[in-house]
């Protein structure tokens, strides 16, 4: 009842003629009874705190849109200042340092906006009310004092030090990895307080660095004893009568392919060649959903992850090791339950039909990417005779691979190629070798047959107009695209068309323009950061980077709760068991859990990062004084960043360039000396020497080793 009226309400003040109302003025205006005015003002409240509406000195609500406010996350920079974000507006909206009013980084604001947009310069205003705190609890390393301590938080865009009274210390010592809570937010002139509710350690004990990240992200490292009890319920074994319902697949040519060290196996292959020269591809699935029901603990404890984490040295699966380890993960020569896809695809790449079924399947192999690329690329005699029963398959996988490929190329499809690294430890977690992660013939073989197995059945449950959770990827914004070709236009490069409806093959053309060339690196990053992230949404609206118009995530319920989502529609579509009763509820449920689930990928992919950098920083001060080659990646006005082969990046500040004045030019990003005229630009190979690190920024500085 409450979402209906809001959403009529909303409709009502966002009508062009219609000013600000107080409460008592809207109640008049839709006949509510005196008995039920609190129950309006709690909707309105509410609507208020959702930055819906905003409450005026005198009492009236309205769109803060009408009221020239910007509502959204403000994400703050480690020097003080911020942005606002919303997608109501296609900029964002600048906040200096001395207008964040006690705001801090990830909380929803309403912003004031002062000053409009100009070619130069974006928006500018100022923080006039937090509607809601990002976190209440902080990660960071306690300092003592006589009467008093303060935590430095890890988060650098969390820059203010948390005031902590003596009683509230929890004893812990000086450099100690603490979690606090904020008792008291900042004020003008004054910082935030709190008490320490947990030690983790001492910064530099093995281990806590790691686990400091896993603790400011809020992710869920331990299972609850309810819910592992729950998971330790499940049978080893498959029932036999749920064997006897499924299409059995046992006696197929059915296998895996898998990085060498993974363990959560969720998707398995068979393909053939048909009679009339199509190809008959499978796409096996592990079938979570036969074991994590609707509503359970294990259930709930999955949509709270919403994903599993892959850090360096561990994995936080989204559910136990009972199932994505065990019983669900499709492990060579054991029965396991599977939702299978089979595709007849011709020689074009073309799905001319397509089969959704619940099987019980026998994986006969668990082959790893670098074997099969082996025998694909390098015809790899001792490895051909080991897999000589399955040799056909690999060829029939290689030839549709390309074809799929061929296809995706055609229809315009964006290839990012960005080099990812590889980082192996020590049993102390200590790094002790970074190198670029090989993406070679098998994972872009598995790569293709995912890709089309995830769009046929987005396919096939948008026209059977059922709810369904779409991975969706929106244009990108108009003004990001122009800012993005004005700086390619240095490279003599430039998106063709209207920027209105830009379309991904102008993307693909230039990725293909630059292959190879120095500049490849930059203007690759550059272009990703102009497209919007891809998300979850219950709306199928297409997914620009792919060139699909209809996309999902269907192929990893293991470690991806949306897939696991879809999974359970699907198979209560096959059975039969979708009414209109069940078809409205979905509908809600679906909303909540895309959003929650784009929601947590991010913060997965944060931490993801975050422990890379740190590694990698570590990995460099081992290496202080040490001279590598490396290709200018950027240029700023304070330096330039410099790129390794393994992928590390560091700075080089502008006060190490000392044989030269340098003069920065913007409008060519690029540095030129005074005198010399030297000049420093992206992409030139140069020498660097490890001068620094600093593991709490997790930044690297380099000096240029001249010839």
């Amino acid at each position: 009842m409450n979402k209906k009226f809001k959403s009529i309400l909303l409709e009502f003040i966002n009508e062009e003629a219609i000013n600000p109302m107080t409460a008592r003025e809207l109640a008049y205006i839709f006949e509510v009874k005196k008995s039920e005015i609190k129950m309006l003002e709690n909707i309105l409240s509410e609507m208020e705190k959702e930055g819906l509406l905003f409450k005026t000195s005198k009492g009236k609500y309205a769109p803060p849109e009408k009221l020239n406010l910007f509502v959204g996350e403000i994400s703050v920079h480690q020097k003080g200042f911020g942005f606002v974000m919303s997608e109501k507006y296609e900029q964002d909206l600048f906040i200096p340092a001395s207008a964040m009013n006690g705001a801090l980084h990830k909380d929803l604001v309403v912003a004031r906006i002062l000053k409009a947009s100009t070619d130069n310069k974006k928006m500018e205003g100022e923080v006039i009310k937090v509607l809601k705190r990002a976190n209440d609890e902080v990660v960071g390393v306690f300092e003592p004092s006589r009467n008093f301590g303060f935590v430095i938080a890890d988060n650098k865009r969390f820059n203010k030090d948390i005031y902590i009274p003596k009683k509230k210390t929890l004893n812990a010592r000086k450099f100690d990895k603490v979690i606090v809570k904020i008792t008291k937010w900042p004020k003008e002139g004054r910082n935030p307080e709190g008490e320490i509710i947990e030690i983790l350690g001492q910064k530099d004990d093995v281990g806590v660095d790691i686990l400091s990240i896993i603790r400011e992200h809020d992710l869920r490292s331990e299972f609850s004893k309810k819910v592992m009890a729950e998971a330790n319920k499940i049978p080893d074994e498959i029932d036999k009568s749920e064997i006897a319902r499924r299409l059995d697949l046992r006696d197929k040519m059915i296998f895996t392919i898998d990085g060498a060290d993974a363990k959560d196996l969720d998707d398995a292959i068979s393909i053939e060649k048909l009679d009339n020269n199509n190809y008959k591809l499978g796409v096996h699935i592990a079938d979570v959903t036969n074991y994590v029901t609707e509503g359970s603990k294990l259930d709930k404890e999955a949509l709270k992850r919403g994903t599993s984490v892959y850090l360096t040295d561990r994995v936080i699966p989204m559910l136990p090791k009972k199932l994505s380890n065990g019983v669900c993960s499709l492990h060579p020569n054991v029965d396991r339950l599977a939702l299978s896809v089979f595709m007849e695809i011709d020689s074009k790449g073309k799905v001319l039909k397509s089969e959704i079924r619940e099987t019980v399947i026998n994986s006969k192999e668990r082959l790893v990417y670098e074997d099969v690329s082996d025998i694909i690329e390098n015809n790899d005699e001792e490895l051909t005779k080991k897999y000589e029963h399955i040799k056909k398959e690999i060829k029939l996988m290689n030839e549709l691979a390309k074809i799929l490929m061929k296809r995706r190329d055609k229809r315009g499809a964006i290839d990012f190629d960005f080099p990812e690294a590889k980082i192996i430890l020590d049993e102390e977690g200590k790094p002790i070798d970074v190198k670029k992660y090989e993406r070679r013939i098998a994972n872009r073989i598995i790569e293709e047959f995912m890709l089309v197995c995830n769009e046929t059945v987005a396919e096939e449950y948008f026209w059977l107009d059922l709810p369904f959770v779409y991975r969706i990827h929106e244009n990108p914004d108009s003004n990001r695209i122009a800012e993005f070709n004005k700086f390619l236009s240095i490279f003599g490069y430039n998106i063709k068309g209207n920027l209105e409806e830009v379309h991904a093959k102008e993307f693909k053309k230039l990725i293909q323009e630059i292959k190879g060339k120095k500049e490849e690196l930059v203007i690759s990053t550059l272009m990703l950061r102009s497209l919007k992230q891809a998300k979850y949404s219950p709306h199928c609206d297409g997914h620009f980077g792919l060139s699909a118009k209809f996309y999902c995530h269907f192929t990893s319920p293991i470690r991806r709760y949306p897939d696991l989502q879809i999974h359970r529609i699907i198979k209560e579509h096959i059975n039969k068991k979708l009414d209109a009763k069940r078809i409205t509820a979905l509908r809600k449920i679906i909303e909540i859990s895309s959003l929650e689930a784009s929601t947590k990928e991010r913060e997965a992919e944060d931490a993801e990062r975050q422990v890379d950098d740190l590694k990698k920083a570590q990995y460099m001060s081992y290496r202080i004084g040490q001279v590598y080659e490396g290709v200018i990646s950027s240029v700023t006005s304070f330096g330039i960043f410099v790129e390794l082969d393994n992928t590390i990046e560091g700075r080089v500040s502008m006060n190490s360039l000392d044989d030269d004045y340098y003069i920065y030019d913007s409008e060519n990003y690029i540095l030129i000396g005074e005198h010399t005229k030297k000049i420093y630009s992206i992409g030139d190979v140069v020498k660097v020497k490890v001068d620094s690190v600093n593991l709490y920024l997790r930044e690297i500085e380099f000096s240029i080793v001249r010839d």
